[in-house]
């Protein structure tokens, strides 16, 4: 087994066994609507979460009734086959059904449907989840490559703020060349800066 994958099984059994994950996930939630930077855009994309990740549907309710366009991402193949995460503007937790793995999603018979797709380059800040991060902003996702490509496509200028447990933070996480550094990395006791530095 490689670095990575004995890095992410790592990771899995961190999150696995963290304990009070309701209320630790109320508390990076919150860290995130408190950034300055989401305060100040207009377009943000949530993730929705499954299994032992970051809990976030909760908030994401509630960021619905507020003024901000809320983007979630469901997950979809290209014209190559190629696995990619196409961009939804959720305007109502209703428009959802559980699809992959357990995720909830639009109904399949309305992806890319002309008014809810949104361009990667309108994100204005992305909640980046992860199974390992470090403080300086590296990230080890699942190893699908989903956010990979999603991330290399958005402006130079969107905010990337990766969120975990503490207990998933690692010293350094291996990167390669092509891999996006996050802006920040928000836990339920700080938020990390890129240059390391706890907020």
């Amino acid at each position: 087994m490689d670095e990575k994958n004995k890095l992410r099984q790592w990771g899995y059994s961190q999150r696995r066994k963290q304990t009070h994950k309701s209320g630790l996930s109320r508390s990076i939630c919150q860290h995130f609507v408190e950034l300055q930077e989401y305060r100040e855009v207009q377009t943000v994309m949530w993730y929705l979460h499954c299994r032992s990740e970051v809990q976030t549907l909760e908030f994401v309710a509630k960021q619905l009734k507020t003024d901000k366009r809320i983007i979630i991402p469901y997950c979809t193949v290209d014209n190559n086959g190629q696995k990619m995460l196409e961009l939804w503007h959720l305007t109502d937790l209703d428009e959802l059904e559980p699809g992959m793995w357990g995720i909830l999603e639009p109904p399949r018979q309305r992806w890319q449907e002309a008014e809810k797709s949104v361009d990667s380059s309108d994100l204005d800040l992305i909640m980046v989840p992860g199974v390992v991060f470090d403080r300086q902003g590296g990230r080890l996702g699942n190893g699908a490559g989903y956010y990979d490509r999603l991330l290399a496509d958005v402006r130079p200028d969107t905010l990337l703020a990766g969120v975990c447990f503490e207990s998933q933070l690692f010293e350094k996480v291996p990167m390669r060349q092509h891999d996006r550094y996050m802006d920040k990395v928000l836990t339920e006791s700080a938020i990390y800066s890129r240059n390391g530095k706890a907020c």
